[in-house]
Parts: structure tokens; C-alpha cells; sequence
């Protein structure tokens, strides 16, 4: 990382740059008092009162005092992904936004408030693309009073990482008191190496719609009502996947293994991929994603995405070794 100039060190930004990718580097205090640089590469959210904030492509904010300040500079943008499929972050948000569609939503100038009764924080959120067509203030006043009217807390979904992320507005919820709940990664991919795993899925179970002992698999639906069941049901081409349990269990039976997946032109998104802990290690979320993988390319797919939560480590292992790779991150920010 080069910030020399002549041989020296130099500060090459300012609070003009504010909104641009930077890379800095300050001295700071490290072990046994000793000093050492640390550097730091994201967007300039914020300058002021001699305090810079520094959003990295994960969503963390780094503050970073003005004075320990000894080199920085405007980069360029990430480089372009050379594995997957080539997308923009604004055509990524909508394709996920069309799998996972709200039972109400009504519109703030081009953001979309959503809602749900509750029903996962995507299907209860604000998708903020574009411009509220008023200052940010009151188009947070007005979020709110549209959430509490439906009892609901208000939830922003926001996201970091990608060229046309919004760094700039998850600083400024920051700075307004909203709190960041949770993380996640969105990730995508080729559709047909999916399709073309080795794994067994004869035992794999496709349909249209998804019945009582599916949802009684599935985590995030504690109470299955109509709500759950058209938002699990939205989609341009929605899928349901299930795998029974052992040979001779009776009707009812929950499935061992479930998952999702919604059609969307040369877009397959893959959703609620779940495995009884007592059937995991079996392969059957594979057998799950490579039967919903070929179903999808029978219907033009040709690209793959999925959201999974920076935590759950067993889940990204699994998708890297499909070559699904990091697009961008999102977040879920609640108002104060």
C-alpha cells in the first residue's frame, strides 16, 4: 500500500472527500506502549469535528482521531469479482427483494416500506433504493409513524461492500441512534455447477407450495399463519424442497432436510436451507441444492444467490465450496 510522495508520507485527503473509498494510515498504541501504524481501507462517511469515520466493506465503522493521522489517499473502487456471475449491487437488491416479498408495503418517494406482521426483518423493513424524495430527517420520522401505526419496530435493511452500497446512510443511522442487529452476507455464484454436483437427490421432494410439516422444519416460522405463507409463497417461480425422514415413518413426519428457491429470469435465489441436526454432516442440504439447482436451470437460470448470517460458518463453508463468493453484506439497523 503506497502513500508516499517523494519519499514521504502524506495526507491526500480531506473532509471533501467524504462519500469516496480512501485508504489511511495512523499511528496508534500498541502492545507495551509501543507505537505502530495501522491501516484502514473504506468509505469516508463522516469528517467532522476532527473525527473521520471509516465504513468498511463489512459494515463496521471504524473512528479514527484526525491527529494520529500520518498518510491517506483516494482509491479506486474494488476491483470487479472475477468468480461468479457479473451484477450491480441495485439489480442484486431488487432480485432479492422479489423472493421474499412483503404482504403490505407502501412507497417513500423510491424506498419501500415494508411489512408483514412481523415475519423475518426482510419482510419488515425499509428497502431504501434511491431517494425518499425528502430530507432524511423527516423520511425517518415518517418510517417510524408508518411502523409504529402497525405495531411494529422500524428496521432499515441496508447494505455495505459493493460499488453503490450506502455506507454514507448506515453512518448516518449510527449518528440517529439506530442500532445494527444483525449481518449478513449476500453471495452469489454460477447456477450450473450447483446443478452439477455429485449428490443424491432422489429422496428429494419438489413442489409449488409448501405444507404444515415443511414449516414445522423450517426455524424463523414459530407460528405458521397466513402472513408466513405468502410471504414464503412471493416469487416470480417459487420452489419448495424436502427430504423425508427415515423409510417408514408415518404421515405428518417432518422432514429430515428442507429449502427454497425462487426463479427470477437468469436469477435462482436459495432460501430456508435446513437440516435436522440429528441427519447433518449426510449431505442432504446439498442433495437439497443441487435438486432446486436443476429444477432452476430447466427454467433459464443461469446465476445463484443466497443470504447467510456472518456467523454461521458451517453454512458459508458449504456455499464456498459450491463457489458461491461475497457479493456484498447487508444489515438490519432498528430505530432507538
Amino acid at each position: 500500500m503506497e502513500f508516499t510522495a517523494g519519499g514521504r508520507l502524506e495526507v491526500r485527503i480531506t473532509p471533501a472527500d467524504v462519500g469516496k473509498r480512501v485508504s489511511v494510515r495512523r499511528l496508534s498504541e500498541g502492545e507495551a506502549g509501543a507505537e505502530k501504524f495501522t491501516d484502514t481501507v473504506g468509505v469516508l462517511t463522516s469528517w467532522n469535528e476532527g473525527v473521520l469515520v471509516i465504513t468498511r466493506r463489512t459494515g463496521e465503522s471504524v473512528r479514527i482521531a484526525e491527529s494520529s493521522l500520518v498518510a491517506g489517499k483516494v482509491v479506486p473502487a474494488a476491483p470487479a469479482r472475477r468468480k461468479g456471475p457479473s451484477a450491480g449491487f441495485e439489480e442484486l437488491a431488487r432480485v432479492t427483494a422479489r423472493a421474499w416479498q412483503p404482504v403490505e408495503s407502501e412507497r417513500l418517494g423510491t424506498w419501500e416500506l415494508r411489512a408483514s406482521g412481523g415475519f423475518t426483518r426482510r419482510a419488515n423493513s425499509v428497502l431504501p433504493l434511491g431517494d425518499p424524495g425528502v430530507p432524511l430527517t423527516e423520511a425517518l420520522e415518517r418510517v417510524r409513524s408508518w411502523y409504529a401505526r402497525r405495531d411494529l419496530p422500524a428496521y432499515m435493511q441496508t447494505a455495505t461492500g459493493a460499488a453503490g452500497t450506502q455506507e454514507q446512510l448506515c453512518a448516518e443511522l449510527e449518528a440517529r441512534g439506530w442500532r445494527r442487529e444483525v449481518s449478513a452476507q449476500v453471495q452469489t455464484g454460477a447456477l450450473a455447477p450447483v446443478g452439477d454436483l455429485d449428490a443424491d437427490v432422489s429422496r428429494v421432494r419438489l413442489a409449488r407450495s409448501c405444507d404444515e410439516t415443511w414449516l414445522r422444519r423450517y426455524q424463523r416460522s414459530v407460528v405458521p399463519g397466513p402472513h408466513v405463507l405468502k410471504v414464503l409463497g412471493s416469487g416470480p417461480s417459487v420452489w419448495f424442497a424436502s427430504v423425508p425422514g427415515p423409510a417408514g415413518a408415518g404421515t405428518g413426519e417432518i422432514p429430515a432436510a428442507i429449502g427454497r428457491c425462487v426463479v427470477d429470469g437468469r436469477w435462482a435465489g436459495f432460501m430456508a436451507v435446513e437440516v435436522d441436526p440429528a441427519y447433518r454432516r449426510q449431505g442432504l442440504a446439498t442433495s437439497v441444492m443441487t435438486a432446486l439447482a436443476r429444477r432452476a436451470l430447466d427454467e433459464g437460470a443461469s446465476a445463484a444467490w443466497l443470504q447467510v448470517e456472518a456467523d454461521n460458518g458451517a453454512a458459508r463453508t458449504l456455499y464456498e465450496a459450491m463457489g458461491f463468493a461475497i457479493h456484498h453484506h447487508y444489515h438490519h439497523y432498528r430505530s432507538a
